[in-house]
């Protein structure tokens, strides 16, 4: 028997069509049916963006709507400070017998040693922090101590990396820059994010701990000197002052505007455009911002501006409380590069450490408590790891890295007041209970916000790009007052 087959038979669109009604459209039911089961993974939004600092609607409501985190570049030692153990007091120069990573196996030794402080109970919660931070001491029951902080990458830099972009590598957008794309900013006359930088130095990573990574620049931090003018070439030279100087803004403008319309898209072009027209803005503005004149005597003294040992670092911390009641969105404080970092004489260094923070971050929660808006605005302390339990060389005894157990703080903006969160080994060297991994503790920074750390992205060559980029952050609901109805794990196995 002869088969006869028409052309239309053996086309692409008959077969196509016949398949509609076979198993092929079976196989498709299927799949839908499996992709509607799993989470709505992030989709690239494949029109044009449109990038500015408008303020923006959050995903849900937010309990925080700005933020300043006071980074202790180096790694505070949580055993002298805030975690203390009996046991490690008990065995004072004994040799360890577990397991410990070091940074400077040279310098190493196993010998147990518990810091020559003494401790006290602070605040009604009745928390145990070291004689070194009394003032810190003295917000106890405003603050959310986490005692179970864990990166589990034993060098400066990664750690950082962790904390600040979410992975252990650069080229990523840091947490100040996610919010401000996410939410914009209510301060049109200033930065939404704002770096104060140390007078000793950048920190170890230097402008990667500010830097936008892959989203525009638009949302990368704005250094603000630490010596003054701390604002570079905010006044224009006095030959451009007054009308000359808005008719060359105009001008500029105008071809500035004119390009990007022939070529839209230009991101960096519209980043750098928005940029020109807030600096013109800040030269009223920033300079009021950052006059502490304005501040009363018995304001400067509560941030120990009258004292040598705090008075840099308080002025930065005023200057923090100054900008957010501006609406800026995020302000990064620094300490110097490595101050924290103790491997030798920590007996003097730390207490040196000590004197320069503690009572302006205890002042700036203080402050914020007192002019209503500590509960819309996150206050973070602290740094990249702790300390080992064990000596550090001991002609001139110091402690090692730790990350896999360290202490933070915060306090404000949803978190919980008065409360401690997780617990160390009883030598305080890993986090054995409630651990707060990184990508944990961004989840859960997010959700105050009203972000949805699975849910925020931004579309790039190399594929969609969030903060915790694939890792399993959970929103820790321990630590907020109003936690979400549920916990589960926001990304998927954890990769480094």
């Amino acid at each position: 028997m002869t088969i006869h087959r028409s052309n239309a038979c053996l086309s692409r669109r008959h077969f196509l069509a016949a398949q509609g009604f076979g198993l092929g459209a079976m196989a498709l039911d299927w799949l839908l049916q499996q992709d509607e089961a799993r989470a709505e993974a992030p989709k690239p939004n494949l029109e044009r963006g449109v990038f500015d600092l408008v303020p923006k609607r959050p995903m849900h409501e937010p309990q925080a709507t700005a933020m300043v985190s006071m980074f202790m570049q180096g790694g505070p030692s949580h055993l002298d400070l805030t975690d203390r153990k009996l046991e490690l007091e008990k065995r004072h120069l004994q040799n360890f017998s577990g397991e410990i990573k070091y940074d400077n196996a040279a310098e190493a030794s196993a010998k147990l040693w518990a810091g020559p402080w003494k401790w006290r109970h602070f605040g009604d919660v009745g928390v145990e922090l070291s004689e070194l931070i009394p003032h810190m001491g003295s917000i106890a029951d405003d603050m959310t101590l986490i005692r179970s902080m864990h990166t589990g990458v034993n060098n400066h830099g990664q750690s950082i990396y962790a904390l600040h972009n979410g992975r252990i590598t650069g080229g990523r957008p840091v947490l100040g820059s996610w919010l401000t794309y996410a939410l914009g900013s209510v301060a049109s006359n200033l930065p939404a994010f704002v770096v104060l930088s140390d007078p000793g130095g950048l920190p170890v990573l230097g402008t990667d701990c500010w830097a936008n990574g892959w989203l525009p620049s638009l949302y990368q931090g704005t250094v603000v000197r630490p010596r003054e003018p701390r604002i570079l070439n905010l006044d224009p030279p006095p030959k451009l002052a007054g009308v000359p100087q808005e008719k060359y803004l105009s001008f500029l403008r105008d071809i500035n505007q004119k390009h990007l319309s022939e070529h839209p898209g230009e991101s960096d072009l519209a980043a750098r455009m928005q940029t020109y027209e807030l600096a013109a803005r800040m030269q009223t503005a920033a300079k009021e911002a950052l006059d502490l004149s304005q501040e009363t005597e018995a304001t400067q003294k509560m941030y120990g501006l009258d004292q040598d040992a705090s008075r840099e670092y308080g002025t930065r911390c005023l200057i923090a409380r100054r900008l957010i009641e501006r609406g800026v969105r995020f302000v990064q404080m620094y300490t110097s590069t490595q101050q924290w970092d103790h491997h030798g004489n920590i007996e003097k260094a730390l207490p040196a450490s000590c004197k320069k923070v503690d009572q302006p971050a205890a002042a700036l929660v203080k402050d914020l408590k007192q002019r209503g808006l500590l509960d819309s605005t996150v206050v973070h302390w602290g740094g990249e790891m702790g300390r080992l339990p064990v000596i550090q060389n001991e002609k001139n005894v110091g402690r090692d890295h730790n990350t896999y157990g360290f202490t933070s703080w915060v306090a404000g903006g949803g978190f919980k007041a008065g409360y401690v969160h997780g617990e160390t080994d009883e030598f305080g060297h890993k986090a054995v209970k409630d651990v707060v991994n990184h990508y944990d503790y961004h989840a859960t920074l997010l959700h105050l916000f009203g972000l949805d750390a699975g849910k925020l992205s931004f579309a790039r060559p190399g594929g969609v790009g969030t903060l915790l980029d694939g890792q399993p952050g959970k929103i820790v609901g321990d630590l907020l007052k109003r936690p979400p109805a549920a916990t589960a794990p926001i990304g998927g196995s954890a990769t480094t």
